[in-house]
C-alpha cells in the first residue's frame, strides 16, 4: 500500500492546484481522478465555453465587416468546426497539466476514490489501496434539473450538451439566467438560433448589481435575445422531438416551443459514494460544511472548490485548493474573503465584478458614494466601437474604502483584476482616481469613475 503525506480526490482547478502545491511544500502527493486533470473547468466549463465565446466574437466581427471597410461575398460558418476547436484547446491545456503534475513528482491515479476510513482510499474499480495522513475531497458538482425533468442530451440539455452540439438549433429556450446561461445564450445567438432566457429572480445574472444587470438585459435584448425576468417555468414537455415550454411571466401565462431546452438552474455537489456519510463528515444540501481551513468536522479530512458550495467559481476552488494545503503544512494563513472573489460572465458586453452591490452596502447600514463611468466617455472604446457599458464603483463614504466594482463593457473581466488588486492593497478610490493610467486604454475608465466617487471624472 502506497502511503503519502495527503492525497486529493478529484483533479480539477481545486484538486490539481492544491497538489502542486502541496508537492512544492514537500508533501507526499497523490491525487485520484476519475475522469480527466482540469476537471469540469478544463474540459467542459471554463476553457471550452470561452474558446467558443471567442469564436463568437470574431463571426459578431465579421457579420458587421462593412462597418471595418471590408466587404466579401458568400460567407459561411461552421459550429461543428468552432466545436473542434474547443476541444483542441481544452486538450492542449490537459495535456499542459499532466506534465505539470508530473513536473511536480505528483502521483496520479486513474478512478473513483473512496474513503474507506481515516486515512485509507481505495480507487474503484481497481481496488487500490492508498494511505494518507491528509485527504482533501475536491470531486466539484454537475448540473442541478428541475424536479421530475432529466437530461436527455437531445431536447433536454445540459452545459456538457450545449458544449458539444455539431449543427446550430432554429430555437433555444435557456432556463436560468446566470453566467452559464447567459454565455451559451448569447454564444447560440451569434451562430443564429432564437433565443429565450427564463430566469425566476427579478433580473438575469441576479447575484451582480442591478444596474449592471439592467444593462445587460438591454444589451441582450437589443441583439435579439428574448428575455424574460422575474418568470417561472410551469412545465416542460417533448412532442415530436421539441419541446414546449409553458411559464408565468410578468405578463401573463406564456408558451414556447422551441428545439432544445438548457437547463442551467445551479449545481448539486458530487458528496455521494465517497465513504463521507459512514465516517459522519457534516453534509448540508449535497454540499460538505468545512471551516475557514477548508477542514470538515473529521480530523484529517478537508474538501475544496464546489463540492463545498457557494461561490461556484474556478479560481475559488484553486485558491481554496492553496489555502487548504498551506494550512495542512503548518503555515500561517488568513480566512479567505469570499465577498471580494471576482465573479466574471463573458458574453458581450462582458460583466466583472468583486464585492457589494449598492443594494448590499445599503442593507449594511453602510453610507455610500458611488463612482461611475460610461465607455462611452472612454477614447480607447470609442476606437474600437465597443462602448457599451460602464463603471461603478461602491465606496464608503466616511473612509472611501471600496467596496465593490462592478464593469459592464469590453474586456471587463481582464479591467477587474487591477481594481482587486487596489482593494487587496487597501488602496482608496482617491488614490486610484489619481493613479495615471495610460492613454488611450480602457482601464482609463477605472481611473475615471474613481474620480467620479471624489472630486469629479474629467472626461464627462
Amino acid at each position: 500500500m502506497s502511503k503519502y503525506d495527503l492525497t486529493i480526490i478529484g483533479g480539477g482547478p481545486g484538486g490539481y492546484v492544491a497538489a502542486i502545491r502541496a508537492s512544492q511544500l514537500g508533501m507526499k502527493t497523490a491525487l485520484i481522478e476519475r475522469e480527466a486533470v482540469g476537471g469540469v473547468c478544463l474540459n467542459w466549463g471554463c476553457i471550452p465555453s470561452k474558446s467558443l465565446l471567442k469564436n463568437a466574437e470574431v463571426l459578431s466581427y465579421v457579420k458587421e465587416a462593412e462597418k471595418w471597410g471590408i466587404t466579401f461575398d458568400n460567407m459561411r460558418y461552421d459550429l461543428a468546426k468552432a466545436m473542434d476547436r474547443s476541444r483542441q484547446v481544452a486538450e492542449r491545456l490537459v495535456n499542459g497539466v499532466k506534465f505539470l503534475l508530473k513536473k511536480n513528482k505528483v502521483d496520479v491515479y486513474e478512478g473513483e476514490g473512496f474513503i474507506t476510513k481515516i486515512g485509507q482510499i481505495e480507487v474503484r474499480p481497481k481496488g487500490e489501496l492508498v494511505e494518507a495522513k491528509n485527504i482533501i475531497v475536491a470531486t466539484g458538482a454537475r448540473p442541478r434539473i428541475i424536479p421530475g425533468l432529466k437530461f436527455d442530451g437531445e431536447v433536454i440539455i445540459s452545459s456538457y450538451d450545449a458544449l458539444k452540439m455539431r449543427t446550430v438549433p432554429k430555437n433555444l429556450v435557456v432556463v436560468g439566467g446566470g453566467a452559464i446561461g447567459v454565455e451559451f445564450a448569447y454564444f447560440y445567438r451569434t451562430y443564429g438560433s432564437e433565443v429565450t432566457i427564463i430566469e425566476m429572480l427579478p433580473h438575469i445574472l441576479p447575484n451582480e448589481d442591478e444596474e449592471i444587470s439592467i444593462i445587460l438585459e438591454k444589451s441582450l435584448t437589443k441583439y435579439g435575445i428574448s428575455v424574460s425576468p422575474a418568470s417561472t417555468v410551469n412545465q416542460i414537455s417533448i412532442d415530436n422531438g421539441k419541446a414546449k415550454v409553458k411559464y408565468t411571466s410578468p405578463s401573463g401565462e406564456k408558451e414556447i416551443e422551441s428545439e432544445k431546452v438548457l437547463i442551467s438552474i445551479g449545481v448539486q455537489g458530487n458528496s455521494e459514494n465517497l465513504g463521507l456519510e459512514n465516517l459522519g463528515v457534516k453534509i448540508e444540501k449535497g454540499f460538505i460544511q468545512v471551516n475557514d481551513k477548508m477542514a470538515t468536522n473529521v480530523e484529517g479530512i478537508y474538501a475544496i472548490g464546489d463540492v463545498t458550495g457557494p461561490p461556484l467559481l474556478a479560481h475559488v476552488a484553486s485558491a481554496q485548493g492553496i489555502h487548504a494545503v498551506e494550512g495542512i503544512a503548518g503555515r500561517e494563513i488568513e480566512p479567505l474573503s469570499y465577498e471580494d472573489m471576482p465573479r466574471a460572465t463573458y458574453c458581450h458586453p462582458q460583466v466583472a465584478s468583486f464585492g457589494l452591490t449598492e443594494a448590499q452596502a445599503k442593507a449594511k447600514g453602510i453610507k455610500v458614494k458611488i463612482g461611475k463611468f460610461p465607455f462611452l466617455g472612454n477614447g480607447k472604446a470609442i476606437a474600437i466601437d465597443d462602448f457599451e457599458g460602464i463603471v461603478k464603483l461602491v465606496v464608503d463614504a466616511e473612509y472611501g474604502e471600496l467596496l465593490g466594482a462592478h464593469i459592464i463593457g469590453p474586456e471587463a473581466s481582464e479591467l477587474l483584476a487591477s481594481i482587486r488588486m487596489a482593494k487587496e492593497l487597501e488602496y482608496s478610490a482617491e488614490d486610484v482616481g489619481r493613479t495615471v493610467h495610460a492613454h488611450p486604454t480602457l482601464s482609463e475608465a477605472i481611473m475615471e469613475a474613481a474620480l467620479s466617487a471624489s472630486e469629479g471624472a474629467i472626461h464627462i
